[in-house]
C-alpha cells in the first residue's frame, strides 16, 4: 500500500515511527543507510576530460594533422613559412577549445540551481522534542513541523493539518495554491494527493505535522534534479555538418597533394620536393579559419540570448535552437506570469470584467463584496525599508489587492474571529468588530457557500435567494470556471452579541463571484505567432488541470480548434511508445497534469520522430 493511502497510524507503522518521532540514535542509523537529505549530483566527466574533449573533436583532428604538417615541412625545406601556419593553427586550436570549455563550464551549474530551492534547516521532532536542525539530517520516518512560509524539505506525509494550502508550482506546475489534509487518499500517484507535501514546494497558509517518506535523491524533486543531470548531450545538427563538411574537405585536399605528387614525380621533381609540395597544398586546403568563424558566431548568438535571460550551455546549442521544429512548453511562469489576479465579477445575475469603468458602477451597490475580498483571508503583513507587504496564499494576496485597488478608502475592521478553511468545508470566515456591530465575512467555492445563504445582493439591495437566482449564479459560475478561472463565492451576515461560531455559517447574504487567473503573459501571443510562421510547433506540457490549460491555451491562440487534443497524465501512463507516437500527429494538442518523468518521454517520442525539440519551463 502506497503511503498516501494508508491511515496516520499505518503511515507511521510503515515507516516503524511515531507522533513522537525517531529516536537520536534511529535517526542516526537511518541517515547512514537512506543517505543526507540532499539532490545527488550525478557522476561527471572530469573537467581535465571535458577540457580535452574540446581539442579532440573531428575537425581539431583535421587542424591538428594541418599543424603537424606544417611543421613536418618546414623541418624539411625551413624559411618556406609553415611553421609559422603550423603555429598559427595550433593557436586558432587553443584559442577555440578555451573559449567553448569556459562557455560550458560556466553555464553547466544546473545543480547548484536546484539546490536553492530547498531550505537549509527544518524543525524536526526526536524523542517528543522540537529542535532546529539543518535538513540534510532528515530521514525517512521523521515527523517535521511546518508553517506558513516553509519551504517543504523533503516529500512527506500529513499526520495533522490546519488550514494548509500548498503552492506546488516548482514540481507539478499548478499555480494556484492546493489545500491539503491529513485523510487516506485514493490519488494512483502521491505527486496529485491531498495528503502528501512534496520537497521543493512552500506553504501559503496554515501549520501541518508531517511525516517524511522520501529524501534526498529518492524524493520527487530530487527525481527532477537527476533528470536534469542524466540528460545525455546529443550531436547538433551544425556538428553534424561541420563533421561531413571536414570529411568533404579532408578528402579533396588528401586527394588534391596526392594529385599533384603524383604529377610532380610524373614531371620529374625529386621526391622530397613533390612531397613537400603536396603537403602545402592540403594544409592551404584546410580551413583553418572555419573553426574559429563557427564559435565566434555562435558566441555572438549566445551572447545576445544571455542579454534575453537565456543561458547556453554547449555553444552548438545555438544553431540547434534556430534548426527547431516543435516546442515543448510549460504553462505555470512560462506562458503565464505565475501572479494571480482578479479577472472577472458576477454580481447581480450578470459578468463584469475587472476594470476600472466597470468597477466604478459597482462600489456603491456592492461595497460588501470589496469588503469581504478585503477582509476575509489568512495572509501576514510585512514590513521591509518602510514598505509593507502581504506574505501567503497568492491567491489571497490578489485578492486584497485587487479590493484595494477598487476601493482605496477602504479601511479594514479589526478580526476578532476565525473559523478555519479546510478541504471539507471549502470555505473560510472570519469575524469583525465593525462601527456597525459583528460582521461575518465568507469566501469559498461557490458550492460550499451558496447553500448556506438566504439572501443576495442585487443592484437595487439585498433580496431573497430565490432558486431560481441561485441557479443563475451557479451558471456564472461554471462560465468562468470553463474560461479557466479558480471561482470563488463571498458572502456576508451581520452577527449578534453572544453568537454561535458552530452556526455563524448561515442565512447569510451572497456578495458576489470573483474569478481569478493566473494571466498570460503578453508577450505570449506574439511570440507564438512567429513560431507558426517559422513552422515550429508548439505543445503545451504542464502539470495543471486540463481545464486551466485549455482555457490559457485558447486565449493565447495556441488553440483554435473546437475539439483540441488533451492528454492527461494518467491517459499517457497507459499509452505504448508507438501510441505516442501516434498521438503526437494531433495537430492541436495539450499535455495535462504530467510528471517530470512522463515530460521526459515525449520529448524523446518527439526526437524518435525526426522532430528537433527545445523544451522550456520545467524538467
Amino acid at each position: 500500500m502506497k503511503i498516501h493511502h494508508a491511515t496516520v497510524a499505518d503511515a507511521f507503522s510503515s515507516l516503524k515511527s511515531g507522533p513522537a518521532g525517531l529516536s537520536d540514535a534511529e535517526a542516526q542509523r537511518r541517515l547512514v543507510e537512506f543517505g543526507a537529505n540532499e539532490l545527488e549530483e550525478v557522476a561527471r566527466e572530469a573537467l581535465v576530460l571535458t577540457f580535452a574533449r574540446e581539442f579532440l573533436h573531428f575537425f581539431a583532428i583535421v587542424l591538428w594533422i594541418a599543424a603537424m604538417l606544417a611543421f613536418f615541412a618546414e623541418w624539411r625545406e625551413p624559411g618556406q613559412g609553415m611553421g609559422t601556419l603550423g603555429f598559427a593553427i595550433i593557436g586558432v586550436i587553443a584559442i577555440n577549445g578555451v573559449f567553448s570549455f569556459w562557455q560550458a563550464y560556466r553555464a553547466g551549474q544546473a545543480l547548484a540551481a536546484l539546490k536553492k530551492l530547498l531550505p537549509n534547516a527544518a524543525k524536526i521532532m526526536r524523542s517528543g522534542s522540537v529542535r532546529q536542525a539543518p535538513a540534510a539530517e532528515l530521514v525517512p520516518g521523521d515527523v517535521i513541523l511546518l508553517e506558513a512560509g516553509d519551504i517543504v524539505p523533503a516529500d512527506c506525509r500529513l499526520v495533522e493539518a490546519f488550514s494548509v494550502r500548498v503552492n506546488n508550482a516548482t514540481v507539478t506546475g499548478e499555480s494556484l495554491p492546493v489545500s491539503r489534509d491529513a485523510e487516506p487518499c485514493d490519488e494512483p500517484e502521491a505527486m496529485h494527493a491531498h495528503n502528501t507535501l512534496l520537497a521543493g514546494t512552500s506553504l501559503v497558509s496554515g501549520e501541518a505535522k508531517a511525516l517524511v517518506y522520501a529524501t534526498g535523491p529518492h524524493s520527487t524533486f530530487g527525481k527532477i534534479a537527476r533528470l536534469t543531470q542524466a540528460t545525455a548531450d546529443t550531436v547538433s545538427p551544425l556538428q553534424i555538418e561541420i563533421i561531413r563538411v571536414s570529411r568533404i574537405v579532408g578528402g579533396l585536399a588528401l586527394g588534391l597533394g596526392a594529385t599533384f605528387f603524383l604529377i610532380g614525380q610524373a614531371i620529374g621533381l625529386p621526391f622530397w620536393a613533390a612531397f613537400i609540395f603536396a603537403i602545402g597544398i592540403i594544409v592551404a586546403n584546410v580551413p583553418e579559419g572555419l573553426l574559429p568563424t563557427v564559435t565566434l558566431a555562435l558566441a555572438m548568438g549566445s551572447q545576445r540570448m544571455a542579454r534575453r535571460n537565456a543561458l547556453i550551455r554547449h555553444l552548438p546549442a545555438v544553431e540547434s535552437l534556430g534548426c527547431t521544429t516543435v516546442i515543448c512548453t510549460d504553462k505555470t511562469g512560462t506562458l503565464t506570469q505565475n501572479r494571480m489576479s482578479a479577472r472577472r465579477l458576477f454580481v447581480a445575475g450578470r459578468m463584469f470584467d475587472t476594470i476600472p469603468d466597470q468597477l466604478a458602477a459597482l462600489i456603491v451597490p456592492h461595497r460588501r463584496l470589496f469588503e469581504t475580498a478585503a477582509c476575509c483571508h489568512d495572509l501576514k503583513e510585512a514590513r521591509a525599508g518602510g514598505e509593507s507587504a502581504w506574505i501567503g496564499d497568492p491567491m489571497e494576496v490578489a485578492l486584497v489587492q485587487f479590493a484595494a485597488e477598487a476601493m482605496p478608502a477602504l479601511r479594514l475592521s479589526p478580526r476578532v474571529n476565525e473559523i478555519p478553511f479546510d478541504s471539507d468545508r471549502k470555505r473560510l470566515s472570519t469575524v469583525h468588530a465593525t462601527p456597525e456591530g459583528l460582521l461575518l465575512c465568507c469566501k469559498g467555492a461557490p458550492e460550499a457557500v451558496l447553500p448556506r445563504c438566504a439572501r443576495a445582493t442585487m443592484d437595487e439591495g439585498d433580496v431573497e435567494l430565490s432558486p431560481g437566482m441561485a441557479s443563475t449564479f451557479r451558471t456564472g459560475a461554471e462560465a468562468m470556471a470553463g474560461q479557466g478561472l479558480r471561482v470563488l463565492a463571498f458572502a456576508w451576515r451581520k452577527l449578534p452579541e453572544g453568537y454561535d461560531l458552530a452556526n455563524a455559517e448561515e442565512e447569510m447574504t451572497l456578495a458576489g463571484l470573483i474569478g481569478l487567473e493566473d494571466p498570460p503573459r503578453p508577450e505570449v501571443a506574439g511570440a507564438l505567432q512567429k513560431c507558426r510562421d517559422a513552422g515550429i510547433r508548439v505543445i503545451m506540457v504542464t502539470g495543471d488541470h486540463p481545464h486551466t490549460a485549455t482555457a490559457i491555451g485558447r486565449e493565447i491562440g495556441l488553440l483554435r480548434s473546437a475539439t483540441p487534443v488533451v492528454i492527461t497524465g494518467e491517459q499517457l501512463g497507459h499509452l505504448s511508445d508507438i501510441q505516442l507516437q501516434l498521438a503526437l500527429d494531433a495537430p492541436e494538442l495539450v499535455f495535462a497534469r504530467v510528471l517530470a518523468e512522463q515530460k521526459m518521454r515525449i520529448v524523446k517520442a518527439l526526437k524518435n520522430k525526426r522532430e528537433i525539440v527545445a523544451v522550456t519551463g520545467t524538467a
